[in-house]
């Protein structure tokens, strides 16, 4: 067991109450890890939120581009979740400076990830822009013509965003180090704008079907990836983008960044696959429950808010712990931000479950397709407020503590078990979706 492992261990074993922490321990207050919260979690909901009325506007063209949209969000989820993980590593590596007080390599290792982010963005939109069609046919090859051809249009336009996300990305998860998450959350509040207007036109006024839709997105997601850029470059912070650093070769620097990064890349990467699998499996179902999937996936996002947001937390937190060599407040934090999480967590998906049960009137879904979002919605928000706390939030602590093999371990592990048990259940004794 890792030494980031044996803290953590340690942090549920002794309570905080017999470990108090003098107030030079104390790197973060009360207030100010809510001051880092509220905006990380503001910004979660305008991102998911964006998802659910890009769902809600695809679904006046049809089941079959819902179904569509649906499939293409899946396989982007894998690329994404790539680019997450290079960008909150690069995180850890920036946070651990900042507390150790070593401004140079924080802005070496800041202006590294983004020559790394934004090299494996343009990557990722030249592997998937010579390869989608095959790798939609081997996953999704029994879907309906109709979906597969809605498919095939938004993921051709999808794929030029792929290095903004990559770009975007690095400075988000820069700004959140330095705890400035209100930067991050305006940009999606302005992004999100630009993305429901451009919807808006896109459908119902230019007609324009699917590329309604994917062309705002794009879009969007360039207006994200230039401001957050531009405020990185600000040298008021401590830690920020210089030119040099951003056009130059620092091998150690690299290799230290990637040593964490290609870890959580495999884990979220194998992870979003098997998600991808599972799409396939319930394409074997029909139309309907593939509609009902598309739509449950969006509201299990939001569902998932707050587990999504503290893993952001836990990465300032715990690596500016360990970059100032204070373990046993790195051990305080993880047992206090555990708590924080599995609260919050409970009653945010008790309202998920009651406003999905007014909003879901609203969509133009038939009755059956309907009644399976309820029951999908239902079961996953009862798992999720009592055991997504104790994954990915505490997984990005471990990794913050320098730890990214354990994580990764319990990941594809359970991640394995959960295809095998939907092909039991689902293939085998012939549940389908349920």
């Amino acid at each position: 067991m890792g030494q980031s492992s044996a803290l953590f261990w340690k942090s549920l074993v002794i309570p905080a109450a017999q470990k108090p922490l003098s107030q030079k321990e104390r790197l973060f207050s009360d207030s100010q890890l809510w001051q880092m919260m509220v905006p990380l979690f503001i910004e979660q909901i305008l991102v998911v939120a964006l998802g659910i009325a890009d769902t809600f506007m695809v679904s006046f063209l049809g089941e079959a581009e819902v179904s569509g949209v649906a499939l293409v969000d899946q396989v982007n989820l894998i690329f994404l979740y790539i680019l997450i993980a290079l960008s909150s590593c690069g995180a850890v590596i920036v946070s651990q400076y900042l507390g150790a007080g070593d401004r140079e390599n924080g802005n070496c290792g800041a202006g590294q990830l983004l020559s790394c982010a934004a090299f494996t963005g343009i990557s990722l939109a030249a592997l998937a822009g010579l390869f989608y069609e095959p790798f939609f046919s081997l996953l999704f090859g029994n879907v309906e013509p109709p979906v597969m051809a809605a498919a095939a249009e938004y993921m051709k336009i999808c794929l030029f965003s792929y290095p903004a996300l990559g770009i975007y990305h690095a400075g988000a998860a820069i700004q959140r180090s330095l705890g400035n998450t209100s930067c991050t959350m305006k940009i999606s509040a302005a992004s999100n704008g630009i993305n429901i207007i451009g919807n808006i036109l896109g459908l119902f006024v230019f007609h324009a079907g699917i590329a309604g839709v994917a062309v705002p997105t794009v879009l969007a997601r360039w207006f994200s990836a230039i401001v957050v850029t531009m405020l990185t470059f600000s040298q008021e912070r401590p830690v920020y983008y210089e030119w040099k650093m951003i056009f130059s070769c620092h091998r150690d620097m690299i290799r230290r960044i990637l040593a964490v990064a290609i870890p959580n890349a495999i884990e979220n990467g194998f992870f979003q696959l098997m998600k991808v699998l599972l799409v396939g499996i319930v394409a074997l179902f029909g139309t309907s429950q593939m509609a009902a999937n598309g739509v449950a996936q969006s509201i299990w996002s939001l569902a998932a808010m707050f587990g999504v947001t503290m893993g952001y937390v836990y990465v300032t937190v715990i690596g500016r712990c360990m970059g100032a060599g204070m373990k046993e407040a790195a051990a305080y934090y993880f047992r206090k931000l555990s708590h924080m999480t599995l609260g919050l967590s409970v009653f945010w998906n008790l309202l998920v479950l009651i406003a999905a049960f007014l909003a879901l009137q609203w969509y133009p879904l038939t009755e059956e397709t309907r009644q399976l979002v309820l029951v999908l919605v239902v079961l996953h928000n009862l798992c999720n407020a009592f055991f997504f706390p104790f994954s990915q939030p505490l997984a990005f602590g471990l990794r913050a503590a320098g730890d990214v093999k354990v994580p990764m371990y319990i990941t594809i592990f359970g991640t394995f078990c959960r295809v095998a048990l939907s092909v039991i259940l689902g293939i085998w004794l012939d549940m389908g979706g349920w």
